[in-house]
């Protein structure tokens, strides 16, 4: 069996446990903490229930689609409508460039999935709330926050197969970052 091969396994059982659903409840916080102030957090809780369910049910790390999420990010930022998707996939890739450039943490204690997941849920929120009042936004914002989430779970996860010498963590984000914002 190889290295890898331990690692997904490893991977896989630490979130298959059924003791393991709150273990996102962190990015509530992280979030809140991110998102404008007028925000509603039960948007973000719901979509941590989207993510828990979506747990169980099996989160594939591999299904990300690079340049779609390299696209929204770049409609966002140039303008043009988006959906839920790309909000997600937009929100994912912000966060991912927040949190690899240190300015959505300050310490590195805070680099942990949980600050990624709440920080992407929070940029979700606010590019829903730009693009909606320009009337580019197509779909509701929880369904945004909710892709949100998801993107920057599956980027994780997809970041601790990937990290350095397989610790993954912030490290592996910094190798997927690489990778994604060229």
């Amino acid at each position: 069996m190889s290295f890898q091969n331990i690692l997904v396994d490893a991977v896989k059982s630490h979130f298959d446990k059924d003791d393991d659903k709150d273990d996102l409840n962190p990015a509530l916080s992280h979030a809140s903490a991110h998102a404008s102030s007028s925000e509603d957090p039960s948007l973000f809780s719901q979509a941590l229930s989207f993510i828990n369910q979506r747990k169980s049910e099996g989160i594939d790390s591999d299904d990300i689609d690079e340049e779609h999420a390299v696209n929204a990010h770049r409609r966002y930022e140039e303008g043009g409508n988006m959906d839920s998707k790309d909000f997600g996939a937009g929100a994912a890739m912000q966060a991912l460039k927040m949190f690899t450039s240190g300015s959505g943490e300050s310490t590195g204690a805070g680099k942990d999935k949980n600050a990624f997941i709440g920080m992407a849920m929070a940029e979700a929120g606010k590019m829903w709330e730009q693009k909606a009042g320009r009337g580019e936004a197509s779909g509701d914002k929880q369904s945004a926050i909710n892709q949100a989430a998801e993107m920057a779970f599956k980027m994780y996860l997809k970041s601790q197969m990937s990290g350095s010498e397989g610790t993954g963590g912030p490290g592996g984000l910094m190798s997927l970052a690489s990778k994604f914002l060229k």
